[in-house]
């Protein structure tokens, strides 16, 4: 196989096109979608007791409803007003108030959070003390900054319900905090673990690799059944953190087989002084070699697996590298 058969670029571009260009990928296994969405083109559903979910089948939202009004867990813009529709529906169905009072923050990325000015200025805002600052600094009239934050740890309780929160270090962004529900059996932990599903670009876009594969055992570590992730059409279960725990456990062995075995001299002939070219052909070499393998034993398992493997791949090499000092050489 030559150089540029084992890019990534390549790599993925091996699979048949269709007649407009653009490339076929593996079915999405069944056990990866959810609920169907309604006419609207959102599905909500129960947790557990007067906890709810939303969905419109990329992303989640959650709310409570309360003696003291709906406290709203994030407000995905993507979802948008739909989330006010659904906890329309569920207070008309339960004879209980549909006034959002509280909105509690999981992190102050646009994509979870980009809906909250939607609610009332004068509803309290809870999230991280990162969050705050995240948010004040990006100045997004969208994302209102939350008014209430907390360090490591902290527990509501409002209208009689117990919410706890709590920090655990950076993972997915330096604010991502784990929501846990001890009375309704949940954790919601946000662009962690996609249930069902390989996650999207680089580890879920991710900022902080080691901190993002050591959470799912900090989820692990609370009592619950019910997983919300913040992404895709359905919730999780513990399996699906098992099964994504073991999805980037391969990634990682296979990366460092990778970079073992692939021999950057070939670049470094070809390209001479152009020494990006050289490092790119080399990075993008280690990629394909250590991808493929995990993509033929996930594709079937977790949807996308095709799609999305080699991007985080790349990343997870990058940080094995960078973050853990693998294949580190100090010239004699």
């Amino acid at each position: 196989m030559s150089a540029a058969e084992t890019t990534t670029e390549a790599h993925a571009n091996t699979r048949p096109a269709t007649p407009h260009g653009l490339p076929d990928y593996a079915p999405v296994p069944q056990s990866a979608f959810g609920p169907a969405l309604n006419e609207q083109g959102y599905y909500v559903g129960r947790v557990e007791r007067n906890l709810y979910w939303v969905t419109d089948g990329t992303y989640q939202s959650a709310f409570l409803t309360t003696s003291d009004g709906v406290v709203l867990l994030d407000a995905p813009p993507i979802i948008g007003h739909n989330i006010q529709r659904a906890v329309d529906q569920i207070a008309s169905a339960n004879g209980v108030s549909n006034k959002v009072t509280h909105l509690i923050y999981s992190h102050h990325h646009a994509d979870h959070a980009g809906a909250s000015s939607l609610f009332e200025r004068n509803i309290a805002r809870i999230g991280h003390e990162q969050t705050r600052k995240l948010l004040l600094r990006d100045d997004d009239p969208a994302r209102p900054a939350p008014e209430e934050t907390f360090q490591d740890r902290r527990t509501l309780e409002i209208g009689g319900e117990r919410i706890e929160l709590s920090w655990h270090g950076s993972n997915h962004s330096p604010d991502n905090i784990f929501i846990h529900l001890p009375e309704h059996d949940t954790l919601m932990l946000v662009d962690v673990v996609n249930p069902g599903w390989a996650p999207v670009y680089q580890s879920n876009l991710t900022e902080d690799v080691p901190g993002y594969i050591e959470a799912p055992a900090t989820a692990l570590s609370y009592p619950w059944k019910h997983f919300i992730g913040g992404h895709m059409g359905r919730l999780g279960t513990r399996d699906d953190i098992a099964v994504h725990q073991r999805y980037m456990a391969d990634i990682t062995d296979s990366s460092r087989k990778a970079l073992d075995t692939v021999d950057p001299t070939p670049y470094l002939v070809k390209y001479g002084e152009n020494s990006w070219a050289a490092v790119r052909g080399y990075l993008d070499a280690v990629t394909a070699a250590a991808a493929t393998p995990v993509i033929e034993q996930y594709t079937g398992v977790l949807a996308a697996a095709d799609v999305f493997t080699a991007s985080t791949t790349f990343q997870i090499m990058q940080s094995i590298r960078l973050d853990l000092g693998y294949d580190s050489r100090v010239h004699p």
